[in-house]
């Protein structure tokens, strides 16, 4: 006898695209470029603390919406960075990593038939949230190639269904920094429709070209509505942590706290208090970081566009948005998924196709992603690779 079948809430769900990706590559040999983990280490700083940490009284359950240490050191960083007034006992909420943190946020927040504005393409995630939360997604497209929106557009997609507007910046897949008139434009619309920002903002630090970062609840009347998404993972090198955060009102913080604690009950107590450190860095950590980061982007940027891909340079976060029609044309490759799957196998380099960021797979079916959270060797290495597709 069968077994009963899933539900249909996942019914459509899929292994992650990015982390099927890794698997692959990893089987096979090459360079990963697809999913957003560095090589290197974190700061030695951050090692040594997560060693006195499991040294000492931390092996028990923190307080369910985060150690007290950690909370207070997420509000002072938000008070030195941005001059935001946060209460580490009713504004925030530690979760397990900014994944987990937005779905935490919109379970707390959406009700079924909620309809939620989200800005395409997005990181894959976003999606699946929606529908677990019941909600429907509503699609704003980022127009290449500076990946701006449509202030027509953006204003005709909200409806009396509509809750809130979900937005990355500095954007994954395409890099794209969210600008202040861009932002004005998405909090005037929140305030005129009573609607919430739910922010991810987890690449926050990492921006290019004298760029800042501007959390939109930092502009005029935003902060009472906004709901800002953050975490370790990506400025200190620490992926697998799994420590993220929201900043919200006290009143939505009550709700996550409520969701996050029967999705995962908490973050690691230990890990939690080693990201104390983290955030208490000093400047010239984060100059490095977006130095060292754009060095980086620089060097993979050049070897992209020498190889033949039409490529736009990001402005932040760690990733290359990249289409690849001419590429698709000459070697015989008819949907985005076969090409990266093809670079694997010809090249040696593991990408992420551009569907996997849209809901409309036609705006991605020609595109891919490549990251570069890596050291120069092995971007290097992944350069020289894609160069032989011009030979």
């Amino acid at each position: 006898m069968p077994p009963p079948p899933i539900s249909q809430r996942v019914q459509g769900f899929t292994e992650s695209v990015i982390r099927e990706m890794t698997r692959i590559v990893s089987q096979v040999g090459g360079v990963n470029l697809a999913q957003g983990m560095p090589n290197f280490p974190p700061p030695r700083e951050l090692i040594e603390a997560a060693h006195v940490a499991l040294e000492g009284d931390f092996h028990q359950y923190a307080i369910t919406w985060g150690a007290p240490r950690l909370r207070r050191a997420i509000a002072d960083k938000y008070a030195k960075f941005y001059g935001m007034d946060v209460d580490p006992e009713r504004n925030v909420t530690v979760c397990c990593g900014s994944t987990e943190t937005m779905l935490s946020t919109l379970l707390a927040v959406l009700n079924p038939g909620d309809e939620v504005i989200v800005f395409e393409p997005f990181y894959e995630n976003y999606g699946p949230g929606c529908i677990i939360s019941g909600a429907e997604p509503v699609f704003v497209p980022l127009e290449p190639p500076d990946f701006t929106f449509d202030a027509d557009r953006l204003r005709k997609a909200v409806s009396p269904r509509t809750r809130a507007i979900v937005f990355n910046s500095p954007n994954n897949p395409t890099g794209k920094v969210f600008g202040r008139a861009e932002l004005e434009t998405i909090a005037a619309l929140c305030l005129e429709h009573d609607l919430l920002a739910i922010t991810d903002e987890i690449y926050e630090h990492i921006v290019y070209d004298g760029l800042g970062h501007t959390p939109i609840a930092t502009l005029p009347g935003m902060a009472e509505r906004t709901v800002t998404i953050s975490g370790i993972s990506k400025s200190y090198s620490v992926t697998g942590w799994r420590i993220g955060y929201a900043i919200a009102p006290a009143e939505l913080s009550t709700g996550i706290r409520r969701a996050h604690d029967f999705v995962t009950v908490g973050a690691p107590h230990p890990l939690q208090e080693a990201a104390v450190v983290a955030l208490g860095l000093p400047d010239g950590y984060y100059a490095r970081l977006r130095a060292e980061y754009q060095a980086r982007r620089d060097l993979l940027y050049g070897y992209i566009e020498k190889a033949g891909f039409v490529a736009w340079k990001p402005r932040g976060a760690y990733y290359i948005l990249t289409d690849v029609a001419h590429f698709m044309k000459q070697y015989g490759v008819q949907d985005p998924t076969a090409f990266a799957m093809w670079l694997i196998k010809q090249v040696g380099v593991a990408t992420v196709p551009g569907t996997s960021f849209y809901a409309h797979p036609e705006l991605g079916r020609t595109k891919i992603r490549f990251c570069f959270p890596k050291t120069d060797d092995v971007l290097r290495d992944a350069g020289e690779r894609l160069l032989k597709l011009q030979s």
